[in-house]
């Protein structure tokens, strides 16, 4: 059986021009060459797979042609590679300077790359910075970390740094493509986009689960295969949980998620990507961001397709709800629940503005239109039948069934029409009546009364109140005594405009039943706020327990018995 290479050592990049997603580094590289404005300690620093150990491997067999070698001379007696990670004690790096001090025997410099220089222990650091600072100038240092911060500031001082960035999916999948063409593999153009995006920005992440996808499928990649062998939720199901959000089918779409969880997929990750395909969406619905994206040129139809469906205020609704599940999820104890909670409310987001008024209701909406004109017509009949107005009896009677509105009045009610003539008659007198009732202004009472008999029903109206349930404004009013100004003018004082605002919220009743029981309907009611009185219900620990005692003679033996202090 011939031995097999896995791709990412097969199509290792042997030359800069090779190197995927760091043209900006590479160029810089080579422009030092050929200038001879190299420095002699680099510092390649990035994420891991994106070619900093292949661009210091190029760049020591770089530096040593001269023109009269051969193209595969890799001048392998000149390279020298330490992995700091097994090698960061003190006595690595002592014998890597007794090294250092031998020049080359062939070529023109030794380069030594040090892989994982952030594992060095800080004494092997200081040990290597003499030497780093000032190399023998046939020596060149070659740095590598994924973790810049880990070294110590008088390292990277000596470095000129090199920042290698991730590798963007558009630049992974031509690779990708270009090594599908070089062993004859046929290959979806979304199933290439799926592998780059799980990547994460890193080639040989790329090239590793390429090569699980050709062993998987053979020589033709597809989408399906791919999501299916790396259990990623593909575009299909956010077309279609998307697509039964906007038809508000609730039921349908806690199918969907069930099926999409039978297969083996978390809550978590299906509504991230939820939120994911809203952006997306979002991104489809201005010209000037279809390039953020990320997709290929099949599904970005469909997402152009589909956000033509969608609203911008929907979206935007979408994408908090989700995140805001996506954001609670850990914390959940029922995360199914709260996965299907959020997808029933993305459902109902376009269920008012657009299917209120067109979707069959089991109750049909003009029922209570028809109801409520009816109640004010019944209503209507009572009052000119306690004023012996006759009421024509031929008012036509619908045949759709009414509810029952007073099943104790003597009055008769039959099933009257809200749109007849006679009914809209009684109406308008009925009003009419109304307005010839309300007394003038001019005329209402204006007795005079104590003070007394106001301060009276004042403590009256608040223990109403109170036995109501409305404590907070029975406290509010409580706050303070009222103090009369001008005889009918009701002034009080409030230590904060909370307490204000909730008094004037609720003065139309305190006023009404002031101004009924003491037949003066000047009365009015005048509230400021001043910070600095005293809050007259505070009371400080011992006053708290004087008043427990009076209602409570009992507690102060208490107290006593057990030797208690306030």
């Amino acid at each position: 059986m011939e031995h097999f290479v896995v791709s990412a050592r097969k199509y290792r990049p042997q030359t800069f021009k090779d190197v995927v997603g760091q043209q900006a580094i590479t160029n810089t590289l080579l422009n030092a060459i050929e200038n001879n404005h190299l420095a002699q300690a680099l510092l390649f620093c990035g994420p891991r797979g994106v070619g900093k150990t292949t661009c210091a491997r190029i760049l020591a067999k770089k530096i040593n042609e001269d023109g009269s070698q051969h193209s595969e001379e890799d001048f392998a007696f000149n390279v020298f590679e330490l992995d700091a990670a097994s090698n960061n004690s003190v006595d690595g790096i002592r014998s890597l300077i007794d090294q250092v001090r031998i020049p080359p025997q062939v070529g023109k410099y030794k380069v030594y790359i040090i892989d994982e220089v952030h594992m060095l222990s800080t004494a092997a650091f200081n040990a290597f910075l003499k030497t780093l600072e000032e190399p023998p100038k046939h020596a060149i240092f070659i740095l590598a970390t994924t973790e810049k911060h880990k070294i110590i500031p008088t390292i990277l001082s000596r470095c000129q740094i090199f920042d290698f960035k991730r590798i963007t999916v558009t630049d992974a999948k031509d690779y990708l493509k270009y090594i599908a063409e070089q062993q004859g593999i046929i290959a979806e153009d979304d199933a290439l986009h799926i592998i780059a995006q799980k990547a994460d920005g890193a080639m040989r992440d790329a090239l590793s689960i390429f090569d699980r996808i050709v062993s998987f499928c053979g020589n033709n990649i597809t989408r399906k295969a791919v999501s299916e062998n790396l259990n990623v939720l593909d575009y299909d199901t956010y077309f279609v949980i998307t697509d039964l959000i906007l038809e508000n089918n609730i039921p349908q779409l806690l199918i969907e998620f069930n099926n999409t969880l039978a297969k083996g997929f978390d809550g978590h990750h299906f509504i991230a990507g939820l939120a994911s395909h809203f952006r997306d969406l979002m991104v489809c619905k201005n010209e000037a961001t279809i390039s953020l994206l990320e997709v290929g040129e099949d599904t970005q139809q469909r997402y152009l397709q589909q956000s033509r469906n969608t609203t911008l205020d929907f979206l935007i609704k979408g994408i908090e709800l989700a995140n805001t599940c996506d954001l609670q999820y850990k914390a959940s104890k029922n995360q199914r629940l709260l996965v299907e909670l959020c997808l029933m409310q993305l459902a109902s987001v376009t269920y008012d503005g657009e299917k209120k008024n067109d979707g069959p209701f089991i109750i049909p909406a003009t029922f209570f239109r028809q109801v409520t004109i009816q109640k004010e017509v019944i209503q209507q009949r009572q009052t000119s039948a306690s004023k012996e107005i006759s009421i024509p009896t031929n008012i036509p009677v619908e045949n759709t069934p009414q509810p029952v509105l007073n099943s104790t009045s003597n009055v008769s009610q039959p099933r009257i029409s809200g749109l007849s003539l006679s009914s809209l008659k009684i109406k308008k007198d009925a009003e009419k009546r109304k307005a010839e009732q309300v007394p003038d202004e001019e005329n209402l009472p204006k007795e005079e009364f104590t003070e007394a008999s106001f301060m009276e029903l004042w403590a009256a109206y608040i223990k109403q109140i109170e036995d109501e349930g409305k404590h907070i404004l029975a406290s509010n009013l409580s706050a303070d005594t009222p103090v009369l100004e001008n005889k009918t003018t009701i002034c009080l004082e409030m230590p904060n405009s909370t307490m204000k605002a909730e008094i004037e919220r609720e003065q139309y009743g305190l006023l009404d039943y002031l101004r009924k029981n003491l037949q003066n309907y000047d009365i009015s009611l005048h509230i400021k706020v001043n910070e600095t009185i005293d809050k007259k219900y505070a009371f400080t620990t011992r006053e708290k327990f004087e008043k427990l005692v009076e209602a409570n003679p009992l507690m102060e033996v208490f107290r006593k018995e057990f030797d208690l202090e306030i």
